[in-house]
């Protein structure tokens, strides 16, 4: 299912090679804010710069209008790339994307040389994976490589339809490890496999919670989404977050799970607090029942301390989403222990994106992790079981 061709698998050299990356970074004041997505496209780049290929970078950028496309152009991700990469990076800018000056910079290149096209979605064609935008794409390029793991759950334009208008598309080194790791967790983990679910809503992970109730050897819930199953199972949960809808979808996760041996970890101490605020004063209850007039903000320091002895009994580990509000000090405790745990384990251990991943690196945590994956919405989909059109459309070995 997972084995796509990469630019290992092909020969580059003196090709044209259209690569869609994820430059889609935070700005302030035109002013990058956090980097590491254009750091994580650097050994693609610089393989295909090595190699001898002509790189051509396209990426989208936000949600731009048409009267506000200055605020989304990719010049600040273009002149800090020229940086990083100490060579120039030409940015042919147009609202057209792939207009003259880009036809005209494409025509100029040497080997090695890269241009990095305007933000993809200037064209309105791009999310609707509009024909004349893929092919206008394809029409620059020889070769397409994908390996912007974070939209390869979007059936665009640039990560899509391209590919229809391309002899040869394959994934890079970006996408290689999001399916090396996130792939083989999936489809052959070493066990015992444990999963660690966290964050707000149960809404958010039903489709997950199903697929890898079929997968794991544990399950473990904490976050917001704790409170929805503690709840379906008649124990007082206070002024907590709760699915009042999603409490007999929550009795029947468990009975699945017990029905599968899957063993299905919640809560047995909670951090609580009256009022949902980073001032609040937390409060560790006895066991698992909330008081009225409080709402659970963290899992307990017995069930960190459970979840962390789970953690270091498995052999694979996924985890998405964190165990409390984290972004709130005295409430990131449970985050922080699962993070330990993970970080001293001698397990495969893959952090699923999103806030999780947020927590991880904001932690100091990251560089103990197997992988963090790079996707958000798209891990949670490859979690879930979907098929990513932006990995379908690539050519498998």
């Amino acid at each position: 299912m997972f084995r796509k061709k990469t630019i290992e698998d092909i020969d580059v050299k003196g090709k044209r090679v259209l690569v869609r990356v994820d430059f889609n970074v935070p700005l302030k004041d035109n002013v990058i804010t956090d980097e590491n997505r254009i750091l994580g496209a650097l050994p693609t780049i610089n393989y295909l710069i090595e190699k001898g290929a002509k790189v051509i970078l396209c990426s989208h950028l936000g949600k731009p209008k048409a009267d506000n496309l200055d605020a989304f152009t990719l010049a600040p991700v273009a002149k800090r790339l020229s940086e990083i990469l100490g060579k120039e990076v030409v940015f042919p800018s147009e609202v057209e994307v792939v207009g003259e000056k880009a036809r005209a910079a494409v025509a100029a290149m040497k080997e090695g040389d890269v241009v990095l096209l305007e933000n993809t979605r200037y064209r309105a064609e791009e999310t609707k994976n509009g024909e004349a935008f893929s092919k206008d794409l394809a029409s620059i390029a020889d070769l397409f490589v994908n390996d912007a793991f974070g939209s390869a759950h979007r059936a665009h334009s640039s990560t899509v339809g391209v590919a229809d208008y391309v002899e040869t598309a394959v994934c890079g080194y970006l996408i290689q490890k999001e399916l090396k790791f996130l792939g083989e967790a999936i489809e052959s983990p070493e066990r015992p496999f444990c999963a660690i679910l966290g964050g707000a809503k149960v809404s958010d992970k039903i489709k997950v919670i199903e697929n890898l109730l079929t997968k794991v050897d544990t399950l473990i819930i904490g976050g917001g989404m704790a409170y929805t199953f503690l709840k379906a199972q008649g124990y007082s949960i206070g002024k907590s977050l709760v699915e009042e809808d999603k409490l007999d979808y929550a009795l029947q996760m468990i009975e699945s799970a017990k029905a599968k041996g899957v063993e299905f970890l919640l809560p047995i101490d909670h951090i609580i607090a009256a009022e949902f605020s980073k001032d609040a004063e937390p409060i560790v209850t006895e066991g698992l029942g909330i008081e009225v007039d409080y709402m659970g903000l963290d899992i307990g320091p017995k069930t960190a301390a459970l979840y962390a002895e789970m953690a270091a009994k498995a052999k694979t580990i996924i985890w998405n989403g964190p165990m409390g509000v984290f972004e709130f000090e005295n409430f990131a405790g449970g985050t922080i222990a699962v993070a330990k745990a993970l970080a001293d384990s001698s397990a495969t251990t893959i952090i699923g994106g999103g806030d999780s991943a947020a927590a991880v690196n904001y932690l100091g945590f990251g560089d103990k992790m197997s992988h963090i994956s790079t996707g958000g919405g798209a891990s949670l989909e490859f979690l879930e079981g979907i098929a990513q059109p932006g990995i379908e459309a690539l050519n498998d070995k």
